[in-house]
């Protein structure tokens, strides 16, 4: 009797730590996209961008780090515990609200390509940036528009900005780079801090910018996203990358409504935190 009690207690702990194990592994791995799926998860890193992209064949890709170490315990969740690894790392311009937190990422994480403009700054920050990506190993690019990113069945066609750039830049947003991302017959333009001369400057070159999803430039600066650009670009979704109760007061009501006119549905950061976007390559999710 006392024999047959122990084999139910063992075989029932079994059970229990088995269960216990699922619900752990799964709370470690969180959502994951669906067979053949491409994720993009935009942060909700405060006031500042950082994009996570995860391509159906696994391949990572960070764009922009945020104004903070912030980015680390987001890609905790998003990555395995193991998996310190990033395929690539794209910063769009070197201003502290899309850079500083990219520098924790190389410290944490191996990268294996970084991209940018070669865009020059000042201050520490960007100095950290130049020493660090020097030590990495990690294969540099600059890039400019007409360049292409594979990974796998997901590419990034590089919009913007139209030349290498060679020296400091007055207003480093207008250097931003730009990117359009198409999987199957979905789209995502992500657009940094790009002002309205260089939408205007990209609507000029007759270049295929049509898309699914637009990240808002410049948090909803109203230095940013004119009607001519919604127009061309004519997204279904308008995701803005913002801090709660910021000082500058974005998203703006003057994006805020040419959204409204455009019926253009907005999902805000600051008010749904992380934003999740599983795409299957013909309907996009989230």
């Amino acid at each position: 009797m006392e024999q047959k009690t122990s084999l139910k207690y063992y075989l029932f702990t079994i059970l229990i730590l088995g269960l216990a194990n699922i619900f752990v592994w799964n709370f470690v791995f969180g959502l994951s996209p669906p067979a053949g799926g491409l994720k993009v998860v935009f942060f909700d890193i405060g006031q500042g961008d950082s994009i996570f992209i995860e391509s159906p064949q696994k391949h990572q890709i960070l764009i922009d780090g945020g104004p903070s170490n912030k980015v680390i315990e987001k890609l905790g969740f998003e990555m395995p515990f193991w998996d310190k690894k990033i395929d690539l790392i794209i910063l769009t311009h070197p201003d502290y609200d899309h850079l500083r937190g990219l520098l924790d990422v190389l410290d944490n994480y191996t990268v294996g390509n970084i991209m940018w403009t070669g865009e020059l700054s000042e201050g520490k920050t960007f100095e950290s940036w130049q020493e660090k990506i020097k030590k990495e190993g990690a294969n540099i690019f600059l890039t400019k528009a007409g360049d292409k990113i594979t990974a796998g069945d997901v590419k990034i066609d590089i919009l913007y900005p139209f030349d290498l750039l060679k020296e400091d830049s007055k207003n480093n947003n207008e250097t931003s780079i730009v990117g359009r991302l198409v999987f199957g017959s979905t789209s995502f333009l992500f657009t940094g801090d790009a002002s309205k001369k260089n939408e205007q400057e990209i609507i000029l070159t007759n270049q295929s910018i049509e898309s699914n999803v637009l990240k808002i430039a410049h948090h909803g600066s109203k230095y940013s996203t004119s009607k001519e650009f919604l127009a061309s670009v004519k997204p279904n979704l308008a995701v803005i990358s913002v801090g709660a109760n910021n000082s500058y007061g974005h998203p703006t009501s003057e994006v805020l409504s040419a959204l409204t006119e455009f019926g253009i549905k907005v999902i805000r950061t600051d008010e749904q935190g992380d934003i999740e976007m599983l795409s299957d390559g013909n309907l996009i999710n989230y």
